[in-house]
């Protein structure tokens, strides 16, 4: 597949501005769980989301940054982990991935971006279509205050502004959780059928 356009904050990561033990304590990620580190970047959340999983779990990392999921495979063969798959992919048109797989997806500040280049409906069409019934959605996102690092704060969105993104797709707002000095990760579900 040929390269995507570099999409914005590609190259960036906010993985050393967060608290990874609280950002993983409320995940809640099990041994054998099917992940989706949806704009994963070169790796910095999925790296450490394959280890959590173990050998038996797996991680989709999807990014439109080839460049970045290269880096990513790079990182897993340097650690020995065989439960990464990358796959080169705009979310904002589709995520290829089967129905009904994932039980949690990672937006980790991506949304925001994703934004930019659309409504959202899409993505968020897609992430519902691949969701396990009660899986999980995880956003992350930066506070909406001013000052970096971080987007200008127009971009930027708010806990509220999350939740008015994800009602009208049949997600419920399980938690909302303070992960450093400019993070919030607001965890949605969808209710089982």
């Amino acid at each position: 597949m040929n390269e995507l356009r570099k999409p914005h904050g590609a190259g960036r990561s906010t993985f050393d501005l967060i608290d990874a033990d609280r950002l993983f304590q409320a995940l809640n990620v099990h041994r054998s769980m099917v992940l989706l580190d949806l704009g994963a970047g070169s790796g910095d959340y999925t790296i450490p989301l394959a280890e959590v999983a173990g050998p038996e779990g797996r991680i989709w990392a999807v990014d439109a940054w080839a460049e970045g999921l290269r880096r990513v495979r790079q990182r897993a063969s340097d650690r020995h982990l065989h439960n990464i798959t990358t796959l080169v992919a705009d979310a904002n048109r589709h995520i290829p991935l089967d129905d009904r797989i994932i039980d949690i997806c990672l937006m980790a500040t991506v949304l925001h971006d994703l934004l930019r280049d659309g409504t959202g409906e899409t993505v968020l069409r897609e992430t519902v279509r691949v969701l396990k019934p009660g899986g999980r959605l995880a956003v992350l996102e930066f506070k909406k205050i001013e000052g970096s690092p971080g987007p200008p704060l127009a971009i930027r969105l708010s806990e509220k502004d999350v939740e008015n993104l994800l009602t009208p797709f049949g997600f419920r707002i399980d938690s909302v959780s303070d992960v450093g000095k400019y993070h919030y990760l607001l965890i949605a579900s969808r209710p089982a059928p």
